[in-house]
């Protein structure tokens, strides 16, 4: 106890001193060629706000530029999920959520702000929540894990621990006093904390999506090195940024975003290496049959399609087929398996990955961070079993209703951590707010809505009019 008791000297007098803060480090995956702030300031001094030149991809935001006392406030980060694309922010979770706070506990002032960035990756959003720490908040919600494959990057310069230090080193990292040493030992050795920083994928300001260039589908190609290295920048992005909110004393949620399953066919399927062109051949002798049994004979179809499968497991667009036969036939728990299938295989995947999602889980537990499974909460109400169109309006964006469950979750777990006091009546309150909020908004926006869901099923699809 008496040696130990030196470890815990040491580290009370860096808190003290805030000295070796863990949260203050580079990102060693990438960098930024600039890092402009999200908000500023209006005209008059008494906003801050999203300006103009960051509207291509964030929505139009605002909240007081000095908080009130009495004033709880949440930030909402992640992609065009969060800022509720294919429309806008007006009908997003963001939105739901600050009107179920104000029915359910009336004594305080609820502020959610949207920082919702069309195609915005993990890597991406740590700035954001760094910069939003100066605005007083009390919550931090995070739903992210779609966009982590839109943009091109390499990881060539990043060095890995064994798995066998990875652990203890990441235990060791949340310490300020072991911060420190390991600071003072990179500069006694003439080295950087960083020492390949200079090697870093340089990203540009605002995102450079692959599919915003035409031909952009065809840039994706299997490389499992470079999807494992994405995950774990994006484990990496998910610990540093719960670090951050922990270090500053404010709470922060986890959204696991949801993915459409049974009716999102696969963006690209690409063969398995090493398939002759005479497997090739036999392969399409035996998805030309499985066709033409579609109509008349289901199992036929399904015996057909697994013996495509035999000759190339990674086929992505099979494994579809194969879920819709079993969907048809009302095999949901089959279906369900080979759909995530397809989504696994996918060469462009625009949605979460199940790895990532086991890390977001693993991450959620270690850290004590709360996670709402956004994708099991919507599941559950879909007719079918399956989360698809019902819920979703596309490959992976809410619906109106889809959102407002999100919105109810996430209301009842702040209700969970007495964050939130709810009144009696105040559900009934919700609707009423939910049905007038609706009522509300203009039919051009709904139509604006039904435009741009049509520009990006084109854009998925690599059929976009962007530069050459």
């Amino acid at each position: 106890m008496l040696g130990l008791s030196v470890f815990a000297i040491a580290e009370g007098v860096c808190f003290v001193f805030d000295w070796g803060r863990p949260t203050d480090y580079a990102d060693p995956f990438v960098g930024f060629s600039t890092i402009r702030r999200l908000f500023v300031l209006d005209q008059s001094g008494a906003q801050s706000e999203i300006p103009q030149s960051r509207r291509n991809f964030f929505a139009a935001e605002s909240f007081p530029a000095s908080k009130e006392k009495n004033t709880f406030r949440v930030f909402c980060l992640g992609g065009s999920t969060v800022q509720g694309r294919p429309f806008s922010k007006e009908t997003s979770f963001t939105i739901w959520l600050e009107l179920s706070l104000k029915a359910a506990d009336d004594s305080r002032d609820w502020e959610v702000v949207n920082c919702g960035g069309i195609s915005y990756a993990s890597y991406r959003l740590v700035p954001i929540l760094q910069e939003c720490l100066a605005y007083e908040p009390n919550l931090f919600i995070l739903c992210t894990g779609h966009n982590e494959f839109l943009e091109e990057r390499e990881y060539e310069h990043v060095k890995y621990a064994s798995s066998v230090v990875k652990r203890p080193l990441e235990a060791l990292s949340q310490f300020r006093s072991f911060t420190l040493y390991r600071e003072a030992l990179f500069q006694a050795t003439g080295k950087t904390s960083n020492p390949d920083v200079t090697n870093q994928r340089v990203m540009k300001a605002e995102v450079d999506a692959l599919l915003d260039y035409r031909g952009g589908l065809q840039l994706y190609h299997r490389d499992e090195q470079w999807k494992a290295e994405v995950m774990r920048h994006f484990e990496h992005n998910l610990r540093h940024m719960i670090a951050i909110a922990r270090d500053a004393g404010v709470p922060l949620m986890m959204i696991r975003p949801p993915s459409n399953l049974c009716d999102c066919p696969p963006f690209k399927s690409q063969h398995r290496d090493g398939l002759t062109p005479a497997k090739i051949r036999e392969w399409e002798v035996l998805i030309e049959q499985a066709k033409r049994h579609y109509r008349s004979d289901l199992q036929r179809a399904i015996q057909l399609l697994k013996q495509a499968i035999e000759i190339d497991e990674e086929f992505a667009f099979t494994f579809y087929e194969l879920g819709k036969c079993y969907e048809t036939l009302g095999l949901r728990e089959q279906a369900r398996d080979v759909f995530s299938r397809a989504k696994e295989l996918d060469v462009c995947p625009l949605r979460i990955l199940q790895p990532m999602e086991h890390v977001m889980a693993e991450v959620a537990e270690a850290t004590s961070t709360p996670l709402i499974d956004a994708h099991e909460l919507l599941e559950r109400n879909c007719p079918k079993g399956i989360l698809g169109d019902s819920l979703l309006v596309d490959h992976i964006h809410p619906t109106f209703r889809g959102h407002q469950m999100i919105a109810n979750a996430l209301t009842e777990e702040m209700a969970r951590r007495r964050w939130v006091k709810p009144a009696d009546d105040w559900q009934a309150k919700r609707s009423r707010a939910y049905q007038s909020h609706f009522d509300s908004i203009e039919t051009i926006y709904f139509l604006h809505g039904l435009e741009t869901v049509k520009a990006l099923r084109k854009w998925t699809r690599g059929r976009v009019d962007g530069p050459p």
